[in-house]
């Protein structure tokens, strides 16, 4: 009896053994599998905080909450029994998607340039102001949610592409693990954006003349901080939308665009002291160039195609 109780403890501990080497494989499968989506997670976090400006502060929160909740559920719901069963029974098509979704990327970051260099700005919709507060709000987080789900896929499509070759379980583990802790991390930034106004308001009613010049600080920084925000945003897309595009031609030895901006990257590299960084920074520039090609050639397209549609009349008739 001893003795078997004895081999029942050793077969626990071999379990606990291979369950916390499964644990710090799955760990590490997602500190490197998130460190790869960084770029996109950096665009989430610009463009959801538009979705809760223009609310009463009581509702800010409550609605990038709604969101989080939406962002949960398109990357554990949805995206992750899909991504494994991409892995499992398709594992070719995802530098296919990586790449499609790279180049929808690059082309949002163009059509912002774009606008912005067009002088556009995006108005209220007539039929956004007929909408009653708890309508508008519905309608904003919907659309926020759709957003995210664009940005979760691009986000759990890179991280698949990086433990791929792990087994299932680490997959799936490092998958859930990288969408539970980018979101936590998102959306808790995007909570203090929004109320970052709120925040200085409340400070500058302090005594303290530091804790005012603080406040007040914190409300002028808000205009300039989401200006930043969009910006950061923009490059993130196109340096991973290029860099994601960069790859995939290399996975496929299509080597003459990749080749250069690893050429750029290499050169970059020889700075004394900070090569690392210049070859980063070099990287980066070149994926971001090829993404503003690839994003501008898809614009022109676009726009031309909806330039050869037929008007039509209010009749009906084209």
């Amino acid at each position: 009896m001893p003795s078997g109780l004895a081999a029942l403890l050793d077969d626990v501990a071999g379990i606990t053994k291979i369950a916390a080497a499964s644990l710090d494989d799955v760990a590490g499968a997602a500190g490197k599998a998130g460190t790869k989506a960084v770029g996109v997670v950096v665009d989430d976090a610009a463009v959801t905080p538009g979705y809760a400006m223009g609310f009463t502060p009581d509702r800010e929160l409550p609605i990038v909450w709604k969101i989080a909740v939406g962002s949960f559920r398109n990357k554990l719901v949805f995206l992750l029994p899909g991504a494994l069963l991409l892995s499992a029974f398709a594992p070719w098509a995802v530098t296919p998607i990586l790449m499609v979704g790279g180049s929808y990327l690059a082309f949002e970051a163009t059509e912002k340039i774009l606008e912005a260099l067009a002088g556009e700005h995006t108005a209220d919709e007539p039929e956004e102001l007929a909408l009653s507060g708890p309508e508008l709000e519905a309608q904003k987080v919907n659309g926020a949610i759709r957003t995210d789900l664009i940005l979760s896929g691009e986000i759990m499509a890179i991280a698949l592409a990086d433990v791929a070759g792990k087994p299932l379980l680490v997959q799936a583990g490092a998958l859930a693990l990288v969408g539970v802790l980018l979101t936590v991390a998102v959306y808790g930034v995007v909570g203090l954006i929004v109320k970052m106004d709120d925040i200085g308001l409340h400070l500058a009613r302090r005594k303290n003349p530091v804790t005012r010049s603080l406040g007040r600080g914190l409300v002028k920084a808000m205009p300039i901080t989401m200006e930043a925000l969009t910006l950061i945003g923009t490059a993130a897309m196109l340096w991973v939308g290029g860099g994601i595009i960069v790859h995939g031609l290399e996975h496929f030895h299509l080597t003459p665009i990749p080749a250069w901006v690893e050429g750029l990257s290499h050169w970059a590299q020889r700075v004394p002291v900070v090569g690392a960084v210049t070859g980063w920074l070099a990287f980066a520039l070149g994926s971001a160039v090829v993404g503003l090609a690839v994003g501008g050639t898809l614009a022109g397209l676009i726009h031309l195609w909806h330039h050869r549609k037929p008007a039509v009349a209010p009749d009906g008739t084209a």
